[in-house]
């Protein structure tokens, strides 16, 4: 029985040392971030912008993976399926960590039971853009021209269950309309549309949206936050205008596969709070009319709590406004 108990505690004490060894080293090659769109949209930008950074931190670069398909589930349960040693993480947002459970019958993923949330980004607002040459020219008169042309409002967005669909499918139930969502794979290729002409409009984050607006190619109506953005101070609110109480952003999160070593989890949190405090850094952000978190609900606790409130939330938001996919 001694010898048992003291091959057992050397046991336990060659475990952490290889534990404590592992963490010292970790990571010792390039770190996937698997993003489930296609690049040059708005989660593309801001992955790459935080990942750019993060990297300086943990000391190896930080591979992006674009995999783009279901509205960002196709990435997901792909992040999902990924060995848990800490070198391939998901870059999530409301869509597929939050709406995605209520939308599809069939998900390849769990969004609570399959991932370990490691840290979340601050929230970005989204603009209703519509093209320069739409008869619309303020959102009071966008809502009377869908409401007088049922389904012939078409509205583009990154895919189905991203937050450009989630956000327009809420903002015509609420409104009472019937419109068009057109999916593509990406806010990218569904911005260049508008500007192009095939579609009427959409909604987009404000750290893509900026630039086109900045440049005239699109005509801005309306943002979802609850009071107007500095950097769009003549966009008036839905919630001022035509839909009182209405309110949406979308939130991002890192996410790793389930059983992902604790001591990887924490470095990288560790990385992301330290720049974070970089007010050059957060200050760059505000500038893209992105909504900076109190710093404790940058962690990977907080984005855990959240992840599980947004799943119910938008369950409720689903069946209300009849939203289901499949």
């Amino acid at each position: 029985m001694k010898s048992f108990c003291k091959n057992g505690v050397a046991a336990l004490a060659l475990i952490a040392a290889t534990a404590c060894a592992w963490a010292q080293g970790y990571p010792t090659r390039p770190i996937t971030w698997i993003v489930p769109f296609a690049a040059g949209g708005p989660t593309d930008a801001l992955a790459r912008s935080v990942a750019e950074r993060v990297a300086r931190e943990v000391g190896q670069p930080i591979i992006i993976d674009n995999s783009p398909g279901a509205g960002g589930t196709v990435g997901s349960a792909k992040a999902a399926r990924a060995k848990p040693d800490g070198y391939t993480m998901l870059v999530g947002h409301m869509g597929y960590m939050g709406a995605a459970p209520a939308l599809y019958k069939k998900l390849g993923y769990d969004p609570v039971k399959d991932f370990a949330p490691v840290f979340r980004f601050p929230d970005t607002p989204l603009v209703l853009m519509v093209r320069k040459e739409h008869p619309a020219k303020d959102i009071k008169a966008l809502v009377e021209w869908g409401k007088a042309n049922p389904d012939k409002l078409y509205l583009s967005n990154a895919g189905m269950g991203s937050s450009s669909h989630l956000i327009a499918a809420l903002f015509a139930t609420s409104a009472g309309m019937k419109v068009t969502l057109v999916p593509y794979k990406g806010a990218g290729p569904a911005l260049m549309d508008v500007i192009g002409g095939q579609v009427d409009g959409m909604f987009d984050q404000t750290n893509t949206a900026l630039p086109q607006l900045t440049e005239a190619k699109v005509r801005p109506l309306a943002v979802t936050s609850k009071v107007r953005l500095p950097q769009l101070k003549d966009v008036p609110t839905l919630h001022e205008t035509v839909l009182p109480g209405f309110e949406a952003s979308t939130w991002y999160g890192i996410y790793a596969p389930k059983g992902t070593p604790r001591e990887a989890l924490d470095k990288f949190q560790a990385a992301y709070l330290k720049v974070m405090a970089d007010k050059d850094y957060t200050d760059k952000l505000v500038s893209q009319a992105i909504q900076l978190l109190p710093p404790e609900q940058y962690t990977g606790e907080a984005l855990g709590r959240h992840t599980e409130a947004e799943v119910a939330r938008w369950k409720a938001v689903a069946a209300k406004n009849r939203m289901a996919l499949d």
